[in-house]
């Protein structure tokens, strides 16, 4: 039983407290942050509090945005904010105490939103794994289950969103950083079209066209409600996505229509349970009135997706970056075994070969694509193929090469579609037999984050999953 009944409210829900006058942002805060002083200690996933920032922000005169005075995490990855940690799950930048000097736009926006920054979130080491163990903070843990990983990289919010300390908080996606946590921790995990939001100031593209930055949450109107506060570029982008045809909140509840739903037919190795979830997943639409059809798209098998022209190559640049941030270079002990792996193939990369790779992605993409194309609506299939790790599965101390391969097996349905840059979200509509969530993905054509809300709307209203509480809940 819950002991805070604010931890069972969504965003939208602790917001309209706020504006009602039945609570005060400052009553808000203080309740998150016992909340995380009772549970962090067995999650290990708010590993920045800051609790006296916090308190005095909501103590002071809060932008008036939809989200006026509920608490919030960040993942202490790419969004940074200013005067706080920032440490990218690195040793070295947590040996040296690096501060951020700065918010990123994405700071700011999530601030303007009227969001209040109680804490910062675990991640892997430079954001690169399917899990949440970096040697510089140690496991964050599970609460459905404190010996299984939260999936990686947003691992800390999604643990820290599924256990009720905040109703919200930041992740991102290289490949599939925001829909594995999800699927992990039983929560909403939306990746937004390519270029939705911004990387600035810092960035243009951040491990080239891989990254896109959003929010895990409890319920769909909380994902279409911040993506409103969040979409949009700013000065100096290289480029964007279509504007929506109206704000994405109004697409939550709106009729979707009878769509064109493709159930991949893939030769990925998928769990029963999982497969399970998925075909379960297909018969509801079908009775929805959605038209569900068998979709073979060789481009997604596993192995096909490109991604070789810019993983390695960017964590050789990080390690460069936060080496000439120090005056030290950053040398194999500094960091973990599968980062200075990936660092070398990057550095031993050559320019024209790196170009050349980048066309080859692009024209994987253009095939990847032809199934929309053609007229599909939404694919659907897993999150994850397999359950969710242990602890220690996917772990640092695993080699390298080994790693490689167990993250792969693990989510071979995530990647393809940062590559693509296409909308993707996973639903926690399922359990295992273990009483495990098991996330279920949708994905739209490039720009259609409208027809996945409205679908995803749909589906939590006929199979909702908001009475579902982790036996390690607030």
């Amino acid at each position: 039983m819950s002991h805070d009944p604010l931890a069972l409210l969504d965003a939208t829900a602790q917001a309209e407290l706020v504006r009602r006058g039945e609570t005060t942002a400052a009553e808000l805060v203080e309740a998150a942050i016992g909340r995380i002083e009772r549970l962090n200690p067995e999650l290990n996933a708010v590993i920045h509090p800051l609790f006296e920032r916090a308190r005095a922000a909501a103590g002071g005169e809060l932008p008036d945005g939809p989200f006026r005075g509920v608490p919030f995490l960040v993942k202490d990855a790419v969004c940074h904010t200013a005067g706080d940690p920032y440490h990218c799950g690195m040793r070295f930048l947590k040996e040296r105490g690096h501060v951020a000097r700065s918010d990123t736009e994405l700071a700011r926006r999530f601030r303007a939103a009227g969001f209040v920054f109680v804490g910062k979130t675990s991640t892997p080491e430079l954001a690169m794994s399917v899990t949440t163990e970096p040697l510089a903070y140690g496991p964050t843990r599970n609460p459905w289950s404190l010996e299984h990983s939260t999936g990686g990289s947003s691992g800390g919010s999604a643990a820290a969103v599924a256990a009720g300390l905040a109703p919200v908080g930041h992740a991102n996606d290289m490949g599939g950083s925001i829909r594995i946590p999800a699927a992990a921790c039983g929560l909403v995990g939306l990746k937004p079209t390519r270029a939705r939001g911004t990387l600035a100031p810092d960035f243009g593209e951040y491990w080239g066209p891989l990254t896109h930055e959003h929010v895990v949450t409890r319920s769909v109107r909380d994902s279409a409600a911040v993506l409103d506060a969040i979409a949009g570029p700013a000065l100096g982008d290289p480029y964007t996505a279509p504007p929506p045809a109206r704000p994405f909140l109004e697409e939550v509840g709106a009729d979707p229509g009878s769509l064109r739903i493709g159930a991949l037919e893939s030769s990925a190795e998928v769990e029963p349970a999982i497969a399970a979830a998925v075909e379960a997943t297909a018969r509801l639409l079908e009775e929805l009135g959605h038209r569900v059809e068998p979709a073979r798209i060789e481009a997604l098998d596993p192995g096909r997706a490109p991604v070789g022209p810019w993983i390695a190559p960017a964590i050789a640049r990080e390690l460069d970056r936060w080496s000439a941030w120090a005056g030290a270079k950053i040398g194999p002990d500094d960091v973990e075994p599968i980062t200075w792996m990936l660092a070398e193939q990057g550095r031993a990369m050559g320019a024209v070969e790196y170009v050349a790779s980048a066309e080859e992605a692009f024209s994987w993409s253009r095939e990847a694509q032809a199934w929309w194309g053609s007229g599909g609506d939404v694919l659907l299939l897993p999150t994850l193929a397999t359950a969710t790790p242990r602890i220690g599965d996917c772990a640092p101390g695993v080699a390298p090469a080994e790693l490689m391969a167990r993250m792969g097996r693990c989510t071979p349905f995530t990647m393809p579609f940062d590559v693509t840059g296409q909308p993707a979200i996973s639903l926690p509509l399922h359990q295992g037999p273990d009483g495990m969530p098991i996330g279920v993905q949708l994905v739209a054509a490039y720009g259609r984050e409208d027809v996945l809300l409205r679908l995803a709307a749909q589906l939590e209203s006929a199979l909702p999953w908001a009475g579902r509480r982790p036996p390690v809940h607030a």
